[in-house]
Parts: structure tokens; C-alpha cells; sequence
């Protein structure tokens, strides 16, 4: 016992100083993840600031913290312009029904290409790779939208480029490494034929990578201006994106022609403005973020991890 004890003694003291390691690096850890949250989230957080900061506080760099010079006048004639209630309303629509479209082309068409028993399955993938690398073009593209006459409508915004294939193939990999085959020769069994088996049971079953997809899509509808630049005509059809993007133009134009106090006063006004155009175009779409987090993680790193 007596040659014991020095040993169980050094056993411990090495134990506590392992520990006392990880502690360190732990800390360690913790520091540079909060030093890497602050280089990341600052820019927003300046952005933000800014929009409530006199414009010439904002250029000559005097905001770092917090708001000099209060003022709203930058989200007041931003407001002023009704036609921002429009392109809400269009940038709303455009999400929704293109993230539904999108959803229902991308994850059934993921979903057949996972199925091992897919005549042509490979031919089939190497198509929609293809496309990733290769297109036909604006000018070809835009008049085949032309001659289907989806020119200057609705369903230019969701219809045309609702596949996505970087979604398909996460999708793809995801159906591939997390549904287990079994479950479709048991479904079989009990007589589940392919639409029913995917319905019942492989959606309900793929909520993590439906929810980052659909985010992704809602994403990339809610910022898509392009489209609507080359493809729409009518303004009442115009996206938020595209009018806030025609009213700093405007503003900008405004206070390059004026002369004197005039211009100045319109210069004053186009800076405050671009602050505030960013936040009143990204805040609502922020806000999905916090309903699907729990899913982004699982989904991102399940579809994306293997081949």
C-alpha cells in the first residue's frame, strides 16, 4: 500500500494539470470564437449605426460605436416613396411561391436521382452538372422567355429558374446517406407505392435539408433584382430589391445635376439613404433565420459532408 500511495498521488496531480490544460484552451477557444462573432457581426452592427448617423459624422469616420448626430431623416424619405410598399408586397409573393415552386422541383427531382434504381440515373446527373459549368446565355435565355411569353409577367420571377442544382445534388447526397434503404423495401411489403413512400415517409423524415434549401431559395428570391431588371417592364411588377435600387440611383442622379445648397442637401439625403435601404432590405429576411436554425447545421453538414 505504502508503494502505492506516490503513485496514485502522481496519477492525480497529472490528472489536475490536464485538466487545468483544457481549461486554458478552452478559454482559448472561447476567446477567438467571440474575437471571430465581432469581426463577423461589426459590419452589420455598423451598418445599422450608421443609417441612424449625420452622414458627415458617418465619412469623416467619427462613428465607431454608437449613432452621432440621431436623426431618421434617411428611413423618412425612404418611406416617402410609395412604391416600396409595392415592391414588398411583389418581393413577398416572389418568395413565397418561388420557394415553394423551388422546393417541390429541386427535392423530388433530388430524391429521383438518389434512387439506385433510376434507369440513366448517372447520364441524368451529368446533365444537370453540366449546366452548373454551361449555359446558353442571356440573349438565348431571354428570348426563349420571350417565345413561352413569360416576358414581363409573374411567372418570370419563379417559374424560369426555379432548378437549382448545387440544391439538387445537397438533396441528392442527403436522401443517399440518411434514408436507409430498408425502409423502401418495407414499404413495398406493406404495398406503399414510389409517390406515397416519398410523401409519407421520406419527407417527413428530410425536414433539416428541406429547411436549409428552402432558406437558401427564400435567400435567393428575396435579393434577386437581375431577373426583374432584364425580364420586367411593368413597374407594379418590380421587386423591393430592384425599386430601392432605382431610388439611390434617382437620388444620386439628383444630387450630381443640382447646384449650391440644393445639391448639397440632396447629397446629404443619398447618403443617408444608402444605409437605410440596407437594413430595410435585409431585416425581414433576417428574421426567417431564427425558425429554421435548428435545422441549418444538421441539414448543411448531412448533405454536404459525403458523395
Amino acid at each position: 500500500m505504502g508503494t502505492l500511495a506516490p503513485a496514485v498521488k502522481e496519477n492525480a496531480k497529472k490528472i489536475k494539470n490536464d485538466r487545468s490544460s483544457d481549461t486554458v484552451m478552452e478559454y482559448v477557444m472561447y476567446a477567438i470564437a467571440v474575437l471571430f462573432l465581432v469581426i463577423l457581426m461589426y459590419p452589420l452592427y455598423f451598418i445599422i449605426i450608421a443609417s441612424f448617423s449625420d452622414p458627415s459624422a458617418v465619412a469623416g469616420g467619427q462613428v465607431w460605436l454608437f449613432p452621432k448626430g440621431f436623426t431618421l431623416d434617411g428611413y423618412k424619405e425612404l418611406l416617402k416613396h410609395q412604391n416600396i410598399w409595392i415592391g414588398y408586397r411583389n418581393t413577398i409573393l416572389y418568395t413565397v411561391v418561388g420557394t415553394i415552386i423551388g422546393l417541390v422541383v429541386n427535392i423530388s427531382a433530388a430524391y429521383a436521382l438518389s434512387r439506385k434504381d433510376l434507369a440513366g440515373r448517372k447520364l441524368l446527373s451529368l446533365f444537370f452538372i453540366f449546366t452548373m459549368f454551361f449555359n446558353g446565355g442571356l440573349i438565348p435565355t431571354f428570348l426563349t422567355i420571350r417565345d413561352l411569353h413569360l416576358y414581363d409577367t409573374f411567372l418570370v420571377m419563379v417559374l424560369p429558374f426555379s432548378v437549382g442544382v448545387f440544391n439538387i445534388i445537397v438533396a441528392r447526397t442527403f436522401f443517399q446517406t440518411s434514408i436507409p434503404g430498408d425502409l423502401w423495401e418495407a414499404a413495398q411489403i406493406d404495398g406503399c407505392g414510389n409517390l406515397r413512400y416519398f410523401v409519407q415517409v421520406v419527407l417527413p423524415l428530410s425536414k433539416a435539408i428541406i429547411a436549409v434549401i428552402g432558406l437558401w431559395i427564400a435567400v435567393g428570391h428575396w435579393n434577386s433584382y437581375f431577373n426583374a431588371l432584364i425580364y420586367l417592364k411593368n413597374p407594379d411588377l418590380h421587386p423591393l430589391q430592384l425599386i430601392l435600387r432605382n431610388i439611390l440611383i434617382t437620388n444620386q442622379m439628383q444630387s450630381g445635376m443640382g447646384t449650391g445648397e440644393a445639391a448639397q442637401i440632396a447629397l446629404r439625403l443619398a447618403n443617408m439613404m444608402r444605409y437605410s435601404v440596407i437594413i430595410v432590405a435585409t431585416i425581414p429576411i433576417m428574421c426567417v433565420y431564427p425558425f429554421v436554425q435548428k435545422y441549418f447545421n444538421q441539414g448543411v453538414m448531412i448533405g454536404a459532408v459525403k458523395e
